[in-house]
């Protein structure tokens, strides 16, 4: 069996296992047991076999990955002055939800949004359906909020949006999806009625109070919690090479603030933070799983291990 299926194979059951005998809260005890020093053990990588193009966001059903993607075709350009509230236009692509089997190849896809609504974020999965914001490529603007079913594929709109959504988490002790904003710099909480529908898309957002991470991913963490992973990018001058630090947080829903934070000092060969794209964080029998895929187009999964006491 290959490497990686029998990760993941082993991954599942290890879930299953813990699952089983562990509370809920023994997953954020585990992330909220890594420090700055933490030891992550690169323990697989594998090359994805079809261009993969931007990746956003990542979940789990059973053995295989589903994966969020943005194909720009036509980038955005950035107006000279604001015009509408909008400091560039929309330029145009395509939002891809792929399906990947246990050795990362491509086994099923579908396209979301319409129009210039094309680029999917960060997915949450809640054990019956996968939540996928698809949003308009500039800040501020619009998304359309969906339902698939990992199963058919068939996606159903349940929200539409006057902002860019750029993950979303679905709470199932309370019924209600969270939403972040372009560089997380929001929450905001929708309710949901008895069919899955977004009863209040004009709920105000939250203020996010930290500036530590622009979330690229998320899931929900039970009770009322998500674990967030992303980066923060600088420059030492305006013209210096990009620096990424990648990290991981758990956001407390209900208060719109991250509760913790550790920075994840992990980055390919060429320095590309391995938190920029999707990430899965997940428990095992001694500590923690990250899988990864930090790069574009032509992408890897990287997954890492360490030991958590």
């Amino acid at each position: 069996m290959h490497r990686f299926a029998s990760l993941v194979a082993g991954a599942v059951l290890a879930l299953a296992a813990t699952a089983a005998m562990a509370g809920p809260d023994d997953l954020a005890r585990k992330i909220e047991g890594l420090s700055r020093s933490t030891q992550w053990q690169l323990v697989e990588t594998i090359p994805v076999p079809f261009d993969t193009q931007h990746p956003q966001g990542f979940a789990r059903v059973g053995d295989a990955i589903f994966v969020t993607s943005v194909e720009i075709t036509v980038p955005t350009k950035r107006y000279p002055q604001p015009q509408d509230g909008y400091d560039r236009d929309t330029g145009q692509g395509v939002g891809h939800l792929f399906k990947l089997d246990a050795q990362g190849k491509l086994v099923g896809q579908i396209t979301l949004g319409e129009g210039a609504i094309y680029h999917p974020g960060g997915i949450d999965y809640d054990g019956r359906w996968l939540w996928v914001p698809v949003a308009e490529y500039r800040p501020n603007s619009r998304s359309i909020l969906y339902r698939v079913d990992p199963q058919t594929l068939e996606a159903v709109a349940v929200g539409r949006i006057a902002d860019h959504v750029g993950g979303l988490v679905h709470d199932t002790d309370h019924q209600t999806l969270h939403g972040v904003s372009w560089g997380s710099r929001r929450f905001t909480t929708w309710h949901l009625d008895a069919d899955g529908r977004v009863t209040d898309p004009e709920a105000k957002p939250t203020l996010n109070p930290e500036h530590y991470l622009d979330y690229q991913d998320c899931a929900y963490l039970p009770v009322g919690r998500a674990i967030c992973t992303g980066i923060t990018e600088f420059r030492r001058t305006p013209d210096a090479p990009v620096f990424g630090l990648g990290g991981i947080e758990i956001v407390d829903l209900a208060a719109g603030r991250p509760v913790f934070q550790v920075p994840v000092l992990l980055w390919t060969e060429d320095g590309t933070a391995i938190t920029r794209n999707p990430v899965l964080v997940e428990e095992t029998a001694t500590g923690l799983r990250l899988t990864a895929m930090p790069e574009d187009d032509h992408s890897r999964i990287f997954v890492y291990e360490t030991t958590v006491p």
